[in-house]
């Protein structure tokens, strides 16, 4: 397990005093993959960095396995160090050493045997599916199997957590999303904890267990994936939310909506459920025990890991009155909803 304990970083250079982290207070699970995401600027990097103490914080304790890696000798700290591995955005391969050369380093570096190291990084290429290219050189490679054989530099000390450093930024969707099914895979397959940064949400969602927020050097939330995009508490985790899921009005739609209940208006409902409640027809029920009639404006599924996640946003037409009762109906069945306004005339 990892603790970071009241974690300060402050640059003070030639310019003015900068706070890229405040006080930051985070425990990792052994296990599990924590996505921590924020806009650029957050300090997502500087909170990644000092967890291995590539950046030594101003104040606070980093533990790890029961080690509080700030007060360590140099020598122990290296040894830490080689139970965490890290990727960066920015592949950082050797151009004039082969894929299996660039995946043996760390292991050359700890004086490895050459036996030894053969041992270690065939599974590796089986595993990131490198095997047939072990002899090809950096430049020959796509982006995708450079970013593989960074993991796989990264997995050859066998380390016990993994930190990504918006390792799929520089990718294509359909690239980042096998880097992505690589690292559930090695984090199911091996135990090994990953930490994700990024400021794109949608990865979190592809393969988060936990999903912690920073923004401005702070943490402001931290919560499990489904309750990070059922029920964001911040108005920026309710922006990047609404970003990834897409349930907005059109702008044009919005411009009708109003905060205030008038007579004879209509409410609009944002309905997000998930897991079983996506296979039952409630709004069907809700329809014909309430007197009511529901125009679906928008409707969505996502998968959050392994959680089916339905998003709808509805016009609700006939008697107000019971629309108390609807929503409560629906609250009991697992269903968040909410008001996102009133309009003065049907939409649909």
């Amino acid at each position: 397990m990892i603790k970071l304990i009241n974690i300060t970083k402050i640059y003070n250079s030639l310019g003015p005093t900068h706070h890229a982290l405040r006080n930051i207070n985070l425990t990792i699970r052994q296990g599990e993959i924590l996505g921590i995401v924020g806009q650029s600027g957050a300090g997502k990097s500087t909170l990644v960095r000092c967890i291995n103490l590539l950046e030594r914080p101003n104040q606070g304790q980093v533990w790890i396995n029961n080690q509080e890696l700030t007060t360590l000798h140099p020598s122990d700290l290296r040894l830490v160090r080689r139970q965490i591995g890290m990727v960066f955005q920015q592949f950082n391969l050797l151009a004039a050493k082969t894929v299996y050369e660039n995946i043996a380093l760390p292991l050359k570096f700890a004086h490895y045997s050459q036996s030894k190291i053969q041992a270690a990084i065939e599974p590796l290429l089986k595993l990131t599916r490198l095997s047939d290219k072990q002899e090809a050189y950096p430049a020959q490679l796509s982006g995708g199997q450079k970013q593989r054989v960074a993991i796989a530099r990264a997995l050859a000390s066998q380390p016990k957590l993994l930190l990504c450093d918006e390792a799929t930024s520089a990718l294509d969707p359909h690239t980042t999303q096998t880097i992505l099914q690589l690292l559930k895979s090695i984090n199911q397959r091996l135990g090994i904890t990953i930490v994700l940064i990024t400021h794109q949400i949608d990865v979190v969602k592809s393969i988060c267990d936990r999903v912690a927020l920073l923004d401005q050097g702070s943490i402001v939330e931290v919560t499990d994936i489904v309750s990070f995009f059922t029920t964001p508490k911040t108005n920026l985790a309710k922006k990047l939310v609404s970003l990834s899921l897409k349930h907005e009005l059109p702008p044009l739609l919005q411009k009708r909506l109003n905060a205030q209940k008038k007579l004879d208006s209509h409410a609009v409902l944002r309905i997000i459920f998930q897991g079983q409640a996506a296979a039952e027809p409630l709004i069907a029920h809700v329809m014909r025990e309430m007197g009511i009639h529901l125009n679906i404006l928008q409707a969505n599924i996502e998968c959050l890991k392994e959680t089916i996640l339905g998003i709808m946003v509805v016009e609700v037409i006939g008697d107000q009155s019971s629309l108390p009762h609807g929503i409560q109906f629906l609250m009991n069945k697992g269903l968040h909803v909410e008001v996102m306004g009133y309009i003065n005339e049907s939409i649909v």
